[in-house]
């Protein structure tokens, strides 16, 4: 018998399925010589401080720098009291290791994901039992059946994986040495005020960093003058072009009078053409996405999106086996996908207006293993979704159009240029018209690119054309623009080394060299981040650093936590543990080190307040009786709960409600009110599937037969729709 343990309860039952396994237990499933049972991310975390030695309960400057003997682990904190373990948690561990333990297991298989994180989730679970029995890795890409099945039968020993989790052991308590260490230390030094801390972090702060010194560009922009020079030609069939005027390869002029001379100097004069350039030119399609880029792709284009919300929907796809693993770093693939790309390719294409125009080639701009990082690119399976939300059929379209765009004829387009000079010896420069024409829609087809054709009139070298206007403008430099979520990525992404443009092999040198701001993993999490401790904030799109924020970097002295280079370098190290050119012990030896001396730095400098916290308490509003126990029911960070929580009380209905996100509605206070008043709410603007706005009236009650609620809809025909509510329970 084999145990497999999945990161979570929606991969075990993709294997379950793929395995044929109907039975289900209490955590775990079981059928075909297979136990699958599920971790709920980290079900262990790092002991608190407090943890090790009682004198770390409170902060005083004197404990610090602290750095344990070694690391140990515990079952995770209750979310809503970190003084408590978390019930759920410990009720799983339990499940995973009395099926370890069982006499018929001979196997224990680590199905946890194919990054860092994911093994260290599945090592701290199966090596904190200290189990004797084989340990294998399950290494897949995507959750198809095939995939599963295939993966089962090329298991690799766990002890092959060492370098991957020696890496994600050492992230994890360096980040841990930093955090503690940094924020404590520094919440003493420049706060006022208890019950909030200055959070400090390896990846927090050179992030923040980027945005203060766009802000700050910004800011001490000065605006510089420059004058253009536009004329407007008419050929001998009467068709007019307009050009501009260059003179030494510059159309852009800060002297006026230079341009003025020549203005004048127009008057009563012909023109001639001394040069046509006529180019073909190919556009090839944007490569395959990465996560960053797919979070740039999305956040750019629609409202109301972040790289955070783009991860959590990636994620989804993926668990439900609609694309391949999504926290990649790589735009191309592995060469050994060519069959199983072309099998997708084949399935996806299907039905589409251009499919003729579709074929599937072998290119080195698909498939590449030198620019292949951990994990090829993020392509669609073979599997069509037949049910999606709103948000999960955006994203999904967007994969699957980038991946078909691959295969489709490249885009073409004809550039002309002409040369336009003034019959007039005084004028030193030329009037440079540039006209386009699209010729080949090609890929563009797939997203609908419209491309705006700019038509030359005919002419040929040595025409003459006659003047029939011309127009002087002044114009100013610009600041650049305050970095987006998408621009952001690109920084940190490649540590600032990379190139605009996205395609370039500029940018993906840069990737694939290893110096990075974080993980693909991490870097939505980091700006959201930001913006939950209040370093950053949002514009419209726009990342700007707050009043706390600019605060921050002026005053915290640790100039190498900001440095792009010095964070680059550490993911390196990382990134080279993997590939076992670096150590464990040598980078967590270079973190402590690094972390004391900076302790000792913050201690030495002045005391400055760069920030209060009001001690003032909040009156909270009761919004009605709990129908469970009665207690009044309050408003939290992350939804409208029982006061009587901590008693055991477990009614809540969550800020992101599944069901109501659906229809694209949040409750409100009002309509948790009504509902615990009246037993119901009208609800009006939601949305169909269609997208179509209707007015229901909801009831939120227990169900029969389990502590969980539903939700029920009520039309004014009496019609009921009811849905399980997908609240996750404590245990999840």
């Amino acid at each position: 018998m084999k145990v497999i343990i999945a990161e979570k309860p929606s991969v075990a039952k993709n294997i379950a399925d793929a395995l044929k396994i109907k039975g289900r237990n209490d955590g775990y499933f079981e059928g075909n010589n297979y136990i699958i049972t599920w971790a709920f991310g980290h079900l262990l975390q790092l002991f608190d401080a407090r943890d090790y030695d009682e004198k770390m309960a409170k902060w005083r400057m004197e404990n610090f720098p602290f750095i344990p003997n070694g690391f140990r682990y515990k079952v995770k904190s209750d979310p809503r009291d970190r003084g408590k373990e978390d019930s759920g948690a410990r009720k799983q561990l339990k499940i995973i290791y009395s099926l370890m333990k069982r006499n018929d297991v001979d196997m224990i298989i680590s199905a946890c994901d194919f990054d860092r994180e994911g093994q260290v989730i599945g090592d701290t679970i199966i090596y904190n039992l200290k189990t004797q029995k084989e340990v294998y890795r399950l290494l897949l890409n995507e959750w198809t059946p095939d995939e599963v099945l295939k993966g089962l039968q090329n298991l690799k020993p766990n002890t092959e994986m060492r370098p991957l989790q020696d890496a994600g052991i050492g992230r994890q308590w360096a980040d841990w040495v930093i955090g503690i260490n940094l924020t404590s230390v520094a919440t003493l030094k420049y706060q006022k005020g208890a019950g909030k801390a200055l959070n400090i972090g390896r990846v927090l702060l050179p992030t923040l960093k980027i945005i203060y010194d766009r802000d700050k560009t910004i800011e001490n922009f000065v605006p510089e003058a420059y004058f253009k020079l536009a004329a407007t030609f008419k050929t001998k069939d009467d068709k007019e072009y307009e050009g501009t005027y260059v003179e030494n390869e510059e159309d852009k002029f800060k002297d006026k009078e230079t341009l003025e001379k020549v203005e004048q100097a127009l008057a009563n004069q012909t023109a001639t053409i001394s040069d046509k350039q006529v180019e073909r030119k190919r556009e090839y399609p944007p490569y395959l996405f990465n996560l960053s880029n797919l979070q740039g792709f999305i956040t750019s284009k629609y409202k109301g999106w972040t790289s955070d919300k783009v991860l959590k929907v990636a994620q989804s796809l993926y668990e439900k086996k609609y694309i391949t693993y999504p926290r990649t770093a790589s735009v191309v693939l592995e060469e050994s996908l060519v069959g199983k790309a072309a099998k997708v390719l084949d399935i996806v294409k299907r039905g589409l207006p251009y499919e003729n125009e579709i074929h599937f080639a072998k290119t080195k701009r698909v498939f590449d293993n030198a620019k292949v990082e951990s994990h090829s690119a993020i392509v669609p399976t073979y599997l069509v979704p037949k049910s999606l939300t709103s948000d999960e059929a955006l994203v999904y379209t967007a994969i699957k159009n980038r991946f078909i765009m691959q295969f489709m004829p490249v885009a073409e387009h004809e550039e002309t240029k002409i040369m336009t000079k003034i019959n007039n010896v005084e004028i030193k420069g030329l009037f440079v018209s540039k006209g386009k024409v699209q010729l080949v829609e090609g890929w563009k087809q797939v997203e609908k690119i419209e491309s705006k054709d700019t038509i030359l009139p005919l002419v040929n070298v040595d025409d003459v054309v006659s003047i029939v206007d011309h127009k002087l403008t002044s114009h100013s430099t610009k600041p650049p623009k305050h970095h987006t979520e998408k621009t952001l990525l690109r920084v940190m992404e490649t540590c600032g080394k990379g190139h605009e443009d996205e395609d370039s092999e500029e940018m993906m040198a840069a990737i694939l060299s290893g110096y990075s701001i974080g993980t693909p993993a991490t870097r939505a999490e980091t700006i959201k981040k930001l913006k939950d401790v209040g370093y950053i904030e949002t514009q419209n799109k726009n990342l700007i650093c707050t009043e706390l924020g600019r605060k921050l970097v002026e005053t915290f002295p640790i100039n190498e936590l900001f440095d792009l280079e010095f964070t680059g370098r550490l993911e390196k190290t990382l990134s080279d543990i993997e590939k076992q050119k670096f150590t464990k012990e040598e980078f967590l030896n270079l973190i402590f080190d690094f972390t004391a001396k900076s302790v000792n730095t913050i201690k030495n400098e002045k005391d400055i307040i760069i920030n209060e916290v009001s001690t003032e308490k909040k009156s909270i509003e009761v919004l009605g009786k709990c129908p469970l126990c009665g207690h009044g029911i309050i408003e939290g960070q992350k939804g409208f709960g029982c006061s009587n929580w901590k008693n055991g009380c477990k009614f809540v209905i969550w800020k992101n409600d599944k069901y109501l996100a659906s229809m694209k509605k949040k409750p409100t206070k009002t309509m948790v009110k009504s509902l615990l008043k009246n037993g119901v709410a009208l609800v009006k603007g939601l949305t169909s599937k269609k997208g179509n706005k209707f007015d229901a009236n909801l009831r939120y009650e227990k169900n029969p037969d389990n502590e969980y609620f539903s939700w029920k809809m009520e039309f004014s025909e009496k019609q009921e729709v009811k849905k399980e509510n997908p609240k996750i329970s404590q245990t999840e």
